[in-house]
C-alpha cells in the first residue's frame, strides 16, 4: 500500500466517496454510545479530518474524556499513536515531551526520550490544557504551529494528526490568547441530566458495565485513522489544485465550491459578529474557518458548502459568556432562530 502522503488526486478521487460514507457511519455510530453528544462527536470528526485542534469546555462529568477515549477505540489507534494528559500549573516537560537521557546527556547531548510521548503520537488529547505553565505553553504552540518538537535546537517532524483539549473554564489571561485562537472551534459539553435523567442512567450503567468487562462495543470497525488522513489528504488536494474556465481565468476553489450567496451570509454573519457582538476573529481563524466549512461540506454533503454548514460560526466563542452568546445567535442569523 503506498504512503498516504504519496497519494495523487486522481488515486483519491476514486475512492473519495467510499471514505466519506466510512467516516460517516464511524461518527453516526460512535454517538449511540452517548446521551446528547452527537453535535459533539460531528465537531470531534470535523476536526479530525480538517486535521485542526478542537476544544471541549464544560464542567467535569460531561462526557468530555470519555467522548476522547471512545472516539480513540473507534479508530483502532494503537497505543503508541495516542497520548493523553492532565495538565496542571505544576506539569513538567518532561511528564509531556520526555524525560533528559542521562546517558546522552554525559556525552555532552541534550536529547530527550521522546517514546511514549506526545512527539511520537499521532491523536493527542490533552486535559486541563489552560493550566500549562509558560514552559509547556511555549513547546505546545510549536508543536500546533509547525508539527515540529525541537531536539538540541533542531527541528524533527513529529506525527501529530488529531489534537483535542479540554477544559472546565476558558480563562481570561492575555498569555494564553494565541494558545485559544489555535483552536478555532471550542464547543461545549452540556449536562444532560435534567432533560435526559433516565436515558442517562441506563446508558451510564452500561458504560459502567463494559468497563468493568473490559468490553469496548464501539470498536465497529467503521473507520479507521487512515481513512481520516485520506480524507485530509484528498481535500488538501482539492484546496491546491489549479484549474481554469474556458476564457483561461484561474477558478478558486472558493468559486467552486462555495456558491456566491452563501458566501456572502458567511460574510454577513462574520461582519456582524465582530461589529455588533466584538468576537475576535482573526485572519488566521478565518482562512482556518473557511477550510474547516469545506471539510464539513464535503462530509456531509459530498461537496459544496450551504448555509448549514455556516452553523459551525456558533463555535468560535473565546469565553463561556460568547459560546453562550453564539449558541443562540447564530441559528438567529441564519433564520432558524
Amino acid at each position: 500500500m503506498p504512503n498516504i502522503d504519496d497519494l495523487t488526486l486522481a488515486d483519491l478521487q476514486a475512492e473519495a466517496d467510499e471514505l466519506r460514507k466510512r467516516i460517516g457511519r464511524f461518527r453516526q455510530s460512535l454517538g449511540r454510545f452517548f446521551i446528547q453528544k452527537q453535535e459533539l462527536i460531528d465537531l470531534m470528526t470535523i476536526a479530525a479530518v480538517a486535521q485542526e485542534p478542537l476544544l471541549l469546555v464544560g464542567p467535569p462529568g460531561t462526557a468530555k474524556s470519555d467522548l476522547v477515549l471512545k472516539f480513540k477505540d473507534a479508530l483502532g489507534l494503537a497505543e503508541e499513536d495516542y497520548f493523553e494528559y492532565m495538565l496542571t500549573r505544576f506539569t513538567e516537560p518532561s511528564e509531556i515531551i520526555g524525560a533528559i537521557d542521562i546517558k546522552e546527556l554525559r556525552d555532552g547531548r541534550y536529547i530527550r526520550k521522546k517514546e511514549g510521548k506526545l512527539p511520537t503520537a499521532t491523536l493527542v488529547f490533552l486535559d486541563e490544557i489552560f493550566k500549562s505553565n509558560s514552559a509547556i505553553l511555549n513547546i505546545l504552540l510549536t508543536i500546533i504551529n509547525e508539527k515540529k518538537f525541537y531536539q538540541e535546537g533542531k527541528p524533527e517532524a513529529v506525527p501529530l494528526r488529531v489534537l483535542f483539549a479540554a477544559t472546565n473554564e476558558i480563562p481570561e489571561q492575555g498569555e494564553l490568547a494565541a494558545l485559544k485562537d489555535r483552536f478555532v472551534l471550542k464547543a461545549m459539553s452540556w449536562p444532560v441530566q435534567e432533560t435526559h435523567f433516565a436515558e442517562l442512567i441506563d446508558a451510564g450503567l452500561r458504560g459502567e458495565a463494559d468497563k468493568g468487562l473490559n468490553r469496548k462495543p464501539w470498536v465497529e470497525g467503521h473507520a479507521a485513522l487512515a481513512d481520516f488522513l485520506k480524507a485530509n489528504r484528498y481535500l488538501t488536494l482539492l484546496f491546491a489544485r489549479r484549474s481554469t474556465d474556458k476564457n483561461g481565468d484561474e477558478v478558486t476553489d472558493r468559486q467552486l465550491f462555495f456558491p456566491d450567496d452563501v458566501f456572502r451570509e458567511f460574510q454577513r454573519l462574520v461582519k456582524t459578529l465582530v461589529r455588533e457582538d466584538k468576537i475576535f476573529i482573526s485572519d488566521r481563524k478565518l482562512v482556518k474557518l473557511y477550510k474547516l466549512l469545506r471539510v464539513r461540506a464535503w462530509l456531509f454533503g459530498g461537496g459544496t458548502v450551504g448555509r448549514d454548514d455556516l452553523r459551525l460560526l456558533a463555535y468560535l466563542g473565546e469565553s463561556h459568556r460568547e459560546i453562550e452568546l453564539l449558541r443562540e445567535k447564530v441559528p438567529q442569523l441564519l433564520g432558524e432562530g
